[in-house]
């Protein structure tokens, strides 16, 4: 009896740990696909921003553009010297989604296109937040390390482009 009982408590606890470690493994993403698709979504950001200097004539959204310029810059430079120490591919453009986003943002003009792109930065930040929070628990110290660091100043942007949303509503 305390045998079965013991073998079934040790099932139990295997079984568990197992669904747990499965559960964790689906809050990770692989290094391969992290540095391709946060430095894609880089670049779909300073392209936006640079799009938004052009076409807004809001200070304010102006500042907001030039800020993601440099922050995304500089955190696809770091990921690409991180990448190019580990062999990985770093993406130069956009994924299609984004472009497409980006194309819808050529067609607007003022109050329409600083609702649009702030709505924009809003959802591209929260997708780039939960990238790099998976990324943040990464097998990959160095990956994960940067996402870490990176993490801030994505929530920074985030918390300014919910700002810029509720200055120029839809």
């Amino acid at each position: 009896m305390k045998t079965t009982k013991l073998l079934l408590t040790g099932a139990f606890v295997f079984a568990f740990n197992m669904i747990c470690g499965s559960a964790m493994a689906a809050d990770t993403v692989d290094a391969d696909d992290f540095v391709e698709e946060a430095s894609a979504a880089g670049v779909a950001e300073i392209e936006t921003a640079k799009l938004a200097l052009q076409k807004s004539t809001a200070g304010d959204v102006k500042t907001f553009a030039q800020s993601i310029i440099n922050d995304h810059t500089a955190a696809n430079r770091e990921l690409a010297s991180i990448a190019s120490k580990k062999k990985l591919k770093v993406s130069t453009e956009a994924e299609l989604l984004n472009k497409a986003k980006a194309a819808v943002l050529k067609q607007r003009e003022g109050e329409s296109f600083n609702a649009a792109y702030a709505n924009n930065q809003v959802n591209a930040h929260k997708d780039a937040i939960e990238l790099f929070k998976k990324a943040s628990v990464s097998e990959d110290k160095e990956l994960a390390a940067f996402a870490v660091a990176t993490l801030p100043k994505l929530e920074h942007h985030l918390h300014a482009a919910h700002e810029l949303a509720k200055a120029y509503p839809k």
